[in-house]
């Protein structure tokens, strides 16, 4: 068996319609797995699906519209996906949001509670619900993915950081709590990625071109970037690997100006 082969293993990963959770998803497909497509919008996730079963095979995937806020939902889609392909081997917790851009002063109630609610409650919700056939199988991979925003301090994502730190102590705490049913638990932290999500950062040219020159690497990073990290983790080649945050940032956070 190939160290990054997956053959046989069923993948839901969420907010996979585009960005980081695609590339995620495209990968995994690649490496043989099957994966569940998922966001709020059913459609998007049908169009991706229908790409990839395109490129593999009809049944290689599966769309599941599901919000990450909506816990009747998310167990919807485990149902869904247990009921198509009768197991859940890997869980990529993607899908985040950030409703406010600004110091911390300034956000509201709504705003604060909404980033904690769909980036930290919903993953451990997910979470629970795939977790207890992974122990009883006795494997399994999850994976959070956080920012190397949780890591550093920062005057407009403050709240989102917040919650971006908490991804990793969820990874560590589950990483304890699951070890013993040999499910491996981590968080990939990238650094700005060319995604929709991520555009108020790089959407201008001069505004890249400044980060460009911040970054070792000189340029923003790629969703593809942030798969390979994800097909390491999931596959026999991180076997060992658990409770960690692999930063994935072109080397950003290892730079004075960050």
């Amino acid at each position: 068996m190939s160290f990054f082969d997956l053959t046989g293993k069923v993948a839901i990963v969420t907010g996979s319609s585009r960005g980081i959770g695609r590339a995620i998803a495209e990968a995994y497909a690649d490496a043989g797995a099957k994966v569940v497509i998922s966001s709020r919008k059913l459609e998007s996730c049908e169009s991706v699906a229908r790409a990839i079963n395109e490129r593999h095979g009809e049944g290689t995937a599966i769309a599941v519209a599901a919000t990450i806020s909506d816990k009747a939902a998310l167990e919807s889609l485990v149902a869904q996906t247990s009921a198509a392909f009768g197991r859940i081997d890997l869980l990529v917790c993607n899908a985040a949001s950030n409703p406010y851009f600004g110091p911390m002063a300034g956000i509201s109630d709504d705003q604060f509670r909404k980033i904690f609610e769909n980036n930290v409650l919903s993953t451990h919700w997910l979470i629970s619900m795939v977790a207890p056939e992974m122990v009883a199988r006795k494997d399994g991979a999850i994976i959070i993915i956080s920012s190397i925003g949780g890591m550093i301090g920062n005057d407009i994502l403050g709240a989102y950081n917040i919650s971006k730190a908490a991804d990793f102590q969820l990874v560590r705490n589950l990483a304890v709590e699951l070890g013993r049913g040999n499910v491996r638990v981590n968080a990939i932290a990238p650094g700005i990625i060319r995604t929709d999500f991520s555009r108020a950062l790089w959407n201008d040219r001069e505004t890249e071109e400044s980060l460009n020159k911040a970054i070792p690497l000189c340029r923003i990073g790629e969703p593809d970037d942030i798969a390979g990290a994800a097909v390491f983790l999931a596959s026999r080649a991180g076997s060992y690997v658990t409770g960690q945050s692999i930063v994935v940032d072109g080397g950003t956070t290892i730079t004075v100006a960050s």
